[in-house]
């Protein structure tokens, strides 16, 4: 008959083969056992979940009017909607949903107000994408710059909402208009020109994200949501759309958010994002030791679907193709990562992306040399470098000013 051994026993037994230089002394025994969460009943559940008080994860928000999304500190690709970037042009306006209402307008058969309850009778339909402000590129930077200040100002989440082009059959458009203008309710106005093949293709009017109503800081009670294309032009707190045979040219479209070219010339209307991606890991301020390193980060595309991210490990004079992890969506955030053995010697550490159309992330002088020193902010996706010193130090690689 086997001889029964109780659960002190094989403790005991375990403890004494680990060795006497592994047993733990009487003061550790105590504060492990008041550290056992299977002899104290934890606490109760609660009508809101919170993180654990060991998580500090929050967003960058010195700017007042913007707030950064923390990349370095996510996983996966879905951002918590918490997390998400904000840009504000005049503040975040607190609207009533029950006195929200959304004219359609201009071009149309029957013009019509819809209120929050009458958008969510339609038939609702969810889109994984990200958002990106056009301006998401440092105008100065110094070796203690973390990813998300280099590029916080873009997320990936799950809207949900009714389909612009829903609306335009309820209200009857007219065929020959050619673009609509959003405008928002908050106190800049916001105002901008949008074609209307963007809402016939795949525009939502967004109540939700996240599976919950839309943060106050994302547009709260609705906004507009166009998969792929600069933030300023997903109009939030949306109030009006008019549709008319021409652009509106509005004031933001017009002093802003155009492209400067080397020619002297300027591109207009500049909506769809093209391929970018960053190393998130290591990234200041981590601190690496020689041996195997995972290099992590995130590449998307307002074209399409990420087909590529190369990483290359020795200051861009060879390239390898990183393992894109599951699920490649399209017009979202896309996880690569990429085993490096790292020898202690300095070197400096980069990623380009590729998406489904061909297009390759530029160097910042292929960018510069096309776009010419009169580009400032907007819509600058260059490939981003990070220098590891000798000692292990991980660091931004400072640029020279884009006009030098």
């Amino acid at each position: 008959m086997p001889n029964k051994v109780s659960r002190r026993d094989l403790l005991a037994g375990a403890a004494g083969a680990l060795g006497a230089a592994a047993l733990p002394s009487a003061r550790e025994r105590v504060q492990a056992q008041e550290a056992d969460t299977t002899r104290v009943p934890g606490g109760p559940a609660s009508a809101r979940g919170g993180r654990s008080p060991h998580v500090t994860v929050q967003r960058d928000a010195r700017g007042g009017l913007a707030s950064r999304t923390p990349l370095q500190d996510l996983h996966g690709t879905i951002t918590p909607s918490d997390l998400h970037f904000e840009r504000h042009h005049a503040g975040i306006p607190a609207v009533d949903p029950e006195a929200y209402r959304l004219l359609v307008h201009g071009m149309v058969e029957r013009p019509m107000v819809f209120t929050l309850a009458e958008l969510k009778r339609f038939p609702a339909t969810s889109r994984i994408c990200f958002l990106e402000c056009s301006g998401n590129y440092p105008t100065s930077a110094g070796p203690d710059t973390r990813p998300e200040a280099v590029c916080g100002m873009t997320s990936t989440t799950e809207w949900t909402g009714v389909a612009l082009a829903t609306l335009f059959r309820e209200v009857g458009a007219s065929p020959d208009a050619a673009w609509f203008l959003a405008e928002g309710q908050d106190a800049a106005v916001m105002t901008r020109s949008i074609p209307m093949e963007k809402a016939w293709d795949d525009a939502l009017i967004a109540y939700a994200q996240n599976g919950e109503p839309l943060r106050p800081g994302q547009g709260y009670p609705a906004r507009l949501l166009l998969p792929g294309w600069e933030g300023n032009s997903n109009v939030k707190w949306l109030r009006r759309v008019e549709l008319a045979d021409g652009p509106f040219m509005t004031r933001e479209e017009t002093s802003k958010y155009t492209d400067p070219l080397a020619d002297g010339t300027a591109r207009q209307f500049s909506f769809v994002f093209d391929a970018r991606s960053i190393i998130t890991a290591p990234a200041y301020p981590d601190v690496v030791e020689p041996g195997w390193v995972e290099i992590r980060g995130i590449a998307w595309s307002g074209r399409g679907t990420i087909a590529r991210v190369d990483v290359s490990t020795d200051g861009g004079r060879t390239w390898e193709s990183a393992r894109l992890q599951e699920p490649v969506l399209r017009q979202a955030h896309t996880r690569f990562r990429q085993l490096w053995r790292w020898d202690g010697t300095e070197t400096e550490i980069m990623s380009r992306a590729v998406d489904d159309t061909g297009y390759v992330q530029p160097t910042r002088a292929a960018l510069r040399a096309e776009r010419g020193r009169r580009a400032r902010r907007y819509h600058l996706n260059p490939i981003t470098a990070w220098r590891v010193r000798a000692g292990g130090q991980v660091e931004y690689r400072v640029e020279a000013p884009w006009d030098a």
